[in-house]
């Protein structure tokens, strides 16, 4: 096999959509994934499915990225999907870390390597912030933060970025927060709001830089094929909103009021030292995206919530 296309990461929400584009499109897909059999069922129509875990550092999977057109690399423990303990710390550190590693040093001993390797990374490189003036929106040029969230992103950025000395096209997907029903942040919040008791979570004053799925993933597809496209990119929408304006949006979509706050304190009694990041947030400028005339097709927050809650995606 030949010009294929890998990704991990495969089952989750947004690399769901991702294979499903690519097969659509004619595009031949080898998935990795820590199950293959789980992810044929959830995920169909690639080419193969192929055992692959961020700790294994080398098998069988290896042979899969010799010839590959491109690899999307989209795995990584859910950071904020468990109460914040130090194991949970580690394994999300290491799922990024590690899984990448092993990628960039099995693609440097292959005879034909990939064109492209799309990684992901995450807003939190900015560090997290309690409201919306805290800073003016940051673009890739900004600096890393200083917490664990921007050392997760600094230091899982640094690990794919030996890929360039291979000859390797590097994008890295600074993501915000992406919009789906199916999972994340809004799948949490429209829970309260369907029983009346929806509010913004902690201050409200905390930034949001969301995006649309449909958008996130036309932006890997065009990461994957556009040459001039490398290095960091704020996979942001052109509008982020306080906490307290996705709130009233999200409650005016579903005819609910938004008057209940959830208070921080019920938030660390859920997630312990998570509860941080799940109250704070990034002012982020998608620069890289409107320098290369990228199109959005939900730039305004309360058109994409209404497209997501009528759709189900």
């Amino acid at each position: 096999m030949e010009g294929h296309i890998v990704i991990t990461g495969a089952t989750g929400v947004i690399g769901s959509e991702v294979v499903r584009k690519l097969v659509e499109s004619g595009r031949k897909v080898v998935v990795f994934a820590r199950s293959p059999q789980n992810a044929a069922a959830q995920v169909p129509g690639a080419a193969s499915y192929v055992r692959w875990d961020s700790d294994m550092e080398s098998g069988e999977w290896t042979a899969y990225l010799d010839g590959a057109y491109g690899v999307i690399h989209l795995a990584g423990k859910p950071l904020l999907d468990a109460r914040w303990t130090e194991e949970h710390k580690v394994a999300c550190y290491d799922s990024r870390i590690n899984g990448t590693r092993s990628l960039v040093k099995a693609m440097s001993s292959l005879g034909k390597k990939p064109q492209v390797f799309v990684s992901s990374s995450a807003i939190g490189y900015y560090g997290s912030f309690d409201r919306c003036d805290d800073t003016a929106p940051l673009s890739e040029s900004a600096q890393p933060g200083i917490d664990f969230l921007a050392k997760i992103c600094s230091d899982w950025e640094r690990e794919a970025l030996p890929a360039e000395k291979l000859g390797i096209r590097v994008v890295l997907l600074r993501t915000g927060i992406v919009l789906s029903t199916r999972g994340g942040m809004l799948q949490k919040m429209m829970t309260p709001f369907s029983y009346f008791v929806g509010g913004p979570v902690g201050s409200g004053n905390q930034c949001l830089s969301w995006l649309h799925i449909d958008d996130e993933v036309s932006i890997i597809l065009e990461a994957l094929d556009n040459p001039a496209w490398h290095g960091p990119v704020n996979a942001v929408s052109p509008e982020p909103a306080s906490m307290k304006e996705f709130a009233v949006e999200l409650g005016a979509v579903m005819a609910r009021p938004a008057l209940l706050p959830v208070p921080k304190i019920a938030v660390q009694i859920l997630m312990g030292e998570g509860a941080e990041y799940a109250v704070k947030g990034q002012k982020v400028n998608p620069g890289f995206l409107k320098e290369h005339n990228f199109q959005f097709a939900w730039p305004s927050l309360h058109d994409a919530l209404a497209d997501l809650i009528a759709k189900g995606i």
